[in-house]
């Protein structure tokens, strides 16, 4: 995360209110703009266009493919998306700022082959949509792969609020032309949502580009044996397919799911309350990433630069324990502020589906997801210590437990009936918050041995 934690810093120097809000928001946008602006356009597209400008069919079948475009776009770019960032962070602390771009068009370029193959191997099952209708899903599949990785960059540029405003033009272009152009069925909206993805791509491409001048096109330096940590692909898939494991087994068990078009099934007893619930997670996610990036991110800092200048034993333990203490006072901080957030939002769920005009028996269901995305804050903020840390080992442990928790918990809250839907994800969450607090204290105990003794594991 090079470049938010020093322009985060700048801002809060100003020690004024204001400055607190500014820093706040930043935070805020960068750390979650992204989905919920996507799922803020997914929502107004839903609810302003069904039944008056689209068929109800079609809007229903447009959502689906978009969430699972989104599973699998997150899932195959976590391949490379830890990988990357830490092979990029080497880069900017080695000063070769000159290799950045072409081993991102590297990734870009491997990324989406696989993408592709993954693509057409989907859709080659789909016979009863449209071949025009499968291009669109085929490129918006691509885009979204190649987004995720783009936007990993976003926070070592300057340009904050430029590309905030970049994606905001993007979403919007895409309610409005939902709801202007004339109606073209599920291609129509397919085609909106592929050229509005394409815009917002490029336009973060550009920026990028532009930053960050390179000597050559394309390196794939990032898969060089040597210089890469394979741990952390497995750390960056498994995150992201443990997050969405409930939803494919609620989507493909028949007890609690239906088919939408093809090989595209939805539950819908499950989708909204979550895809509702994930919005609560902007508050958490400001915190996480304003005291993860400043406070935290400064003590590290200064506690490896003090291994590395030989500085006095007695200064390394000080370091160390300010570290500890400003990894506890983040971590507490997330979890009050998140933990205030949920408090209000399950106050208001009933209101809020209410005026969304949603059935007041998803109510229970939304309570439970709430809790767990919520402690999924958590838990991602205990896999960026142990990043920062270099505990990919420990992290890639805690991933598997997610994942594996997660997915067995949703068969067996299936088997359990309706009233127990959503308490697998939710207490998977909550085990591997535990867990991984555990660990922590564990690694914070004997950081001195690992540092100055495993150095070469």
């Amino acid at each position: 995360m090079a470049g938010i934690g020093f322009e985060l810093r700048k801002i809060l120097k100003k020690n004024s209110l204001l400055s607190m809000l500014e820093a706040y928001g930043l935070a805020g946008l960068i750390s979650s703009g992204p989905w919920v602006l996507s799922i803020l356009a997914l929502l107004a597209i839903g609810l302003i266009s069904i039944g008056v400008v689209f068929p109800t069919y079609v809007i229903v079948q447009f959502l689906v493919i978009i969430t699972y475009m989104m599973a699998g776009s997150l899932i195959l770019s976590g391949l490379f998306q830890l990988l990357l960032t830490r092979f990029i962070s080497d880069l900017l602390f080695a000063k070769e700022d000159h290799r950045i771009v072409p081993n991102l068009l590297g990734s870009m370029l491997v990324t989406s082959s696989l993408a592709a193959l993954l693509g057409i191997a989907v859709l080659s099952y789909c016979d009863s949509i449209d071949p025009e209708v499968k291009i669109a899903i085929f490129a918006s599949f691509v885009l979204l792969c190649n987004q995720w990785l783009i936007i990993i960059f976003l926070s070592g540029m300057k340009e904050y609020y430029r590309i905030f405003f970049t994606m905001m033009l993007s979403y919007g272009l895409m309610v409005t032309l939902s709801i202007f152009l004339p109606p073209f069925g599920l291609l129509g909206l397919m085609l909106i949502f592929t050229s509005c993805q394409a815009l917002m791509t490029f336009a973060f491409l550009f920026h990028i580009i532009r930053d960050f001048p390179a000597e050559r096109l394309v390196s794939f330096e990032f898969l060089n044996f040597k210089k890469t940590f394979f741990s952390l692909i497995l750390c960056g898939v498994l995150y992201n397919l443990g997050v969405w494991l409930d939803k494919f087994v609620f989507w493909f068990r028949d007890e609690t799911s239906h088919q939408v078009v093809d090989v595209f099934r939805a539950s819908y007893i499950y989708d909204l309350p979550i895809f509702i619930a994930y919005l609560a997670i902007v508050p958490g996610m400001a915190v996480f990433m304003l005291r993860m990036e400043t406070d935290f991110a400064d003590a590290c800092l200064k506690f490896y630069d003090a291994v590395r200048e030989g500085a006095t034993l007695e200064s390394i333990f000080l370091l160390k324990d300010k570290m500890v203490l400003a990894c506890q006072q983040s971590v507490y901080e997330i979890f009050k502020v998140q933990g205030l957030t949920l408090a209000l939002l399950i106050l208001w769920a009933e209101d809020i589906l209410t005026f969304l005009n949603i059935d007041l028996s998803y109510l229970h269901l939304l309570y439970v997801d709430l809790v767990g995305v919520s402690l999924q804050v958590l838990v991602m903020s205990i896999l960026n210590v142990m990043y920062y840390l270099d505990k990919r080992y420990s992290a890639l442990a805690l991933t598997v437990l997610m994942a594996a928790g997660n997915l067995i918990l949703a068969h067996v809250s299936i088997d359990l009936g309706p009233v127990f839907y959503g308490y697998g994800f939710s207490i998977t969450m909550l085990v591997t918050t535990i867990v991984g607090l555990i660990m922590l204290d564990n690694q914070f105990d004997d950081l001195e041995y690992q540092t100055f003794m495993l150095q070469r594991s």
